[in-house]
């Protein structure tokens, strides 16, 4: 069906006088004794375009004006009077009608309401922005990357082993329920891979492989979590970007995180003009200033240890208890960068009995080369580290754990041939998102989320 975009009608001033022909969904109606008006929107731009029908014509609108209806216009494109453009309407062709049921009425639906209806809520004003908005995001991701000579991989989505050692996977199967089995592993013996199989939490084991092999990678994908935790930061299924650079060390890996949070958001203010006024209008005043300020300063870098003593000093009434060796909270994290620094800092070097198996041991004994960065209003949005590359330490730090290492063979052998100092970083894409566009629950930024108790 021939048609032109309505951002594309917006945007390129050759159309003014010409007769042109637009798609989209009716959001909203007038009618008056002689002239009638519907706004229309294709989802290409958070701008409507204004269909102007004379009735003295003989053209046929009546069914056109249900709210939700789906329209083709065929008309002339004028200016109007505040400077923008018009269609006026030779031809209205309802490509599908919407009766008056449709859940989506004029007035302002809260995000809770929306969420009820996952298949609608895109043609909101709201998630017409959000989603074009992560598109960006998406697309600049990429090129960051790309430009920096980074290879992009594709890492499994089913694994045999848990990555973050939580166990915190969800299950893959072909039997499910039985009672035929006398144990774990007769019921997995028979199953479809022969062993214990679930879904991915992270693509990192599966990138050092790629990155001991190209130098440089990055996998943006889904990655899975079955941890029963109904905040508004998580989801069951979530988009993780996760770089991983052979021949660097932690500064290296805190310069790049820096580089490209930066390059992410310049690129959503310069690109999403439209869309960041909308966030900044109706979300979190001040939104497109506070981004401004975050990228035109150099991020903080804040040992652990100081970070403790901090908040120790701060004369501050935390929910949660604070002591070395106790894991941030988002209230802890929020201090540190809003009253402390006043601006993102990654906090370094945290004890190792909270941060993973595969995290470069200190020569302290105490502490892993880790790395969180903190934004303000949200707390962390990144966590990395250098990744241990000496093979009897990995090992050992294994067993103390009592990971069965068998499942991680392929992971330790990488420390026998050849082996790197390498290390990176994963970024939740979603709470990255929510932090650009100040939409402050995870579940609307995503076009179809999955939590505890909920799927559809």
């Amino acid at each position: 069906m021939k048609h032109i975009d309505i951002k594309n009608i917006f945007t390129d001033k050759n159309y003014i006088g010409q007769n042109v022909t637009v798609c989209g969904w009716m959001r909203t109606a007038r009618n008056s004794k002689t002239m009638a008006f519907i706004a229309l929107n294709d989802g290409t731009t958070l701008n409507h375009l204004q269909i102007v029908i004379d009735k003295s014509t003989d053209i046929e609108y009546e069914d056109a004006l249900h709210l939700g209806t789906s329209l083709k216009v065929v008309g002339k494109l004028v200016e109007d009077q505040h400077g923008s453009v018009e269609i006026n309407a030779e031809e209205i062709i309802v490509l599908g009608e919407c009766p008056a049921e449709y859940p989506l009425q004029k007035k302002r639906h809260t995000l809770e309401f929306l969420r009820t209806m996952p298949h609608l809520r895109g043609r909101t004003n709201t998630f017409n922005a959000v989603l074009r908005v992560r598109s960006v995001m998406a697309e600049a991701i990429h090129q960051y990357f790309q430009d920096r000579n980074f290879v992009y991989v594709n890492t499994p989505l089913i694994t045999g082993s848990d990555c973050e050692g939580a166990g915190e996977m969800f299950q893959v199967t072909t039997i499910g329920y039985s009672n035929e089995y006398k144990n774990e592993e007769e019921y997995y013996s028979d199953d479809f891979f022969g062993r214990r199989a679930g879904l991915s939490v992270s693509g990192q084991l599966e990138g050092e492989v790629a990155a001991m092999a190209m130098g440089k990678i990055y996998t943006f994908g889904p990655s899975f979590r079955a941890e029963n935790s109904n905040t508004p930061k998580h989801l069951a299924e979530f988009w993780h970007v996760e770089p991983e650079i052979a021949f660097a060390e932690l500064p290296d890996i805190i310069e790049e995180a820096e580089s490209m949070v930066k390059y992410v958001i310049r690129t959503v203010l310069d690109t999403c003009k439209e869309e960041m006024k909308f966030f900044d209008a109706h979300f979190e005043k001040g939104l497109i200033d506070r981004l401004e300020e975050l990228i035109s300063h150099e991020f903080g870098v804040c040992d652990y240890t100081e970070a403790i003593r901090l908040l120790q000093e701060s004369g501050e009434k935390f929910q949660y208890p604070v002591e070395w060796g106790c894991d941030l909270q988002t209230e802890h994290e929020r201090y540190i960068s809003e009253k402390v620094f006043k601006k993102a800092v990654f906090v370094t070097n945290y004890p190792k009995a909270i941060k993973s198996f595969y995290m470069k041991q200190n020569p302290d004994g105490k502490t892993v080369a880790a790395v969180d960065l903190l934004v303000p209003g949200v707390g962390e949005i990144i966590g990395g580290s250098e990744r241990e590359a000496n093979y009897d330490k990995l090992v050992g730090e294994m067993e103390s754990r009592g990971m069965n290492l068998d499942l991680y063979s392929d992971y330790l052998d990488l420390r026998k041939f050849g082996s790197v100092p390498h290390g990176g970083f994963g970024l939740g894409f979603e709470r990255l998102i929510m932090y650009v566009t100040g939409v402050s629950n995870i579940r609307d930024v995503i076009l179809y989320p999955r939590t505890v108790g909920s799927i559809r």
